[in-house]
């Protein structure tokens, strides 16, 4: 017999802990299913031990850039401060103790499996089964993609989880994939003395944000002495037990180590998804702007295919734990959603890029400066290298997307978010008052600029 409870959370990273813990807390009986950390990928192999390595690397290369500004210094990388940081204050030597502490805490039921549905309201997790009377949230996030490259199984290769858990510095790097995870990476290991080549098979990096920013990034790396082979597939990989070799057309490359960072998969099989009607083979979970994805069934972050995003997650937690609980709220708005990739110089986005925006058959007017331009890039001097674009609905007269690129670009990005989100008209922003000298100010010139 199943043992009847309100709800089953199955997955507990940021968006399913945050709605198990607060459906809880509500006093609701919550049984929350995690098979491997709770707190998920952000805490132990993404969000914040890669941006401990970030931003130990990026004071590699401040250092490096006293010189000519502000005396001398001579820089010696060492990553084992990088590696005890991440296992003593992010991960706790990835240990979730304190994580289940809390959701317990709260008055969750922890349970550690693999948990799927079988059934509608229904959860089975080992020999036990749940039956859920107000319903199953299904939040398991996505496991790291790895290509079917002919050679590569069964070579000791890296994804994400093992770079973070790196105790040293590879000499060498080759990292398949220049998208945000690769070349966060490939900047990270190269700033620590890592021999670092990123290979992507498309013919840019971080090819879905601006042209301006895969050239921007290109730019940079080649300063820094990172090799790129854009429009190169891998076509086989060997390790001959001590060194990786990719074959790649138009001549073969060797490293120390390989890095997978090739996106993410969802598995919907595993979670029995057919057992309520849905299909196991698509690419992610339809659900609604409630995240609704059936009768008393609802579905969050990764899985949705709405943005790998931890924010992402949270903010689906949000919508669901009051559609749960009756409360109002306003349904999903993706219209003004965020993202970054935390390289040197930050590349902060918000809603539509050009390309984009022309396909869905918008009629665009952009804006576009460079920071070096701006009073502040010019007195950042060292590393001021970024731009601010800015993508306008004519017809509206109100912003729909904009890139920040440059030293804390993430965070100038979000005065651009409220503009998006708001829809702020472009004539009230021109006649805003922009702090002299910040990065931020910027965006005046970009909107001076729109055509």
């Amino acid at each position: 017999m199943a043992e009847q409870v309100d709800v089953v959370v199955v997955g507990l990273g940021p968006g399913g802990e945050d709605v198990a813990g607060r459906l809880a807390e509500a006093g609701l009986e919550v049984v929350g299913i995690e098979q491997r950390l709770v707190g998920g990928e952000c805490p132990y192999f993404a969000c914040v031990p890669t941006k401990m390595m970030v931003r130990a690397a990026d004071l590699l290369a401040e250092g490096r850039r006293i010189p000519g500004m502000a005396g001398s210094a001579t820089v010696q990388p060492d990553w084992a401060p990088v590696a005890r940081r991440i296992r003593a204050e992010a991960t706790d030597d990835w240990n979730d103790k304190v994580a289940v502490d809390r959701f317990v805490g709260k008055g969750g039921r922890f349970v550690r499996g693999s948990g799927r549905l079988v059934g509608p309201g229904k959860v089975a997790v080992g020999d036990q089964e749940f039956e859920a009377r107000r319903g199953v949230v299904l939040a398991t996030g996505t496991e790291p993609a790895v290509p079917p490259i002919p050679g590569l199984a069964g070579t000791p290769y890296w994804t994400n989880r093992e770079a973070v858990q790196a105790t040293a510095a590879p000499e060498s790097l080759l990292l398949i994939g220049g998208g945000a995870v690769g070349v966060e990476f490939a900047q990270v290991f190269a700033r620590f003395g890592a021999s670092v080549t990123v290979i992507e098979a498309l013919d840019r990096l971080v090819a879905v944000e601006e042209p301006e920013a895969s050239a921007l990034i290109a730019r940079v790396f080649a300063a820094e002495g990172i090799t790129v082979r854009t429009g190169a597939a891998a076509r086989e990989v060997r390790h001959d037990g001590s060194r990786f070799t990719v074959m790649l057309d138009g001549g073969d490359v060797t490293g120390d180590q390989l890095l997978v960072a090739t996106g993410r998969r969802v598995d919907l099989a595993a979670l029995g998804v057919d057992s309520v009607g849905l299909d196991a083979a698509a690419p992610a979970v339809v659900v609604d702007d409630r995240l609704r994805a059936g009768p008393g069934l609802w579905a969050l972050g990764d899985l949705t295919g709405k943005g790998a995003f931890t924010h992402v997650a949270m903010y689906h937690a949000g919508i669901i734990v009051r559609d749960i609980l009756g409360e109002n709220g306003p349904p999903a708005d993706y219209r003004a959603l965020p993202r970054v990739t935390f390289t040197d110089p930050e590349i902060g986005t918000v809603g539509k890029t050009e390309a984009a925006a022309r396909q869905a058959g918008i009629r665009v007017r952009t804006g576009h400066t460079e920071l070096p331009s701006s009073a502040r890039g010019w007195i950042h001097k060292a590393g001021n290298d970024g731009f601010i674009k800015l993508v306008e609905d004519a017809d509206r007269g109100v912003l729909i997307g904009a890139t920040s690129a440059g030293p804390a670009g993430g965070e100038v990005m979000a005065a651009l978010a409220v503009a998006v989100h708001g829809e702020v008209p472009v004539e009230r922003l021109r006649h805003m008052i922009y702090a002299y000298p910040t990065f931020h100010r910027a965006i005046e010139a970009a909107l001076a600029d729109l055509s």
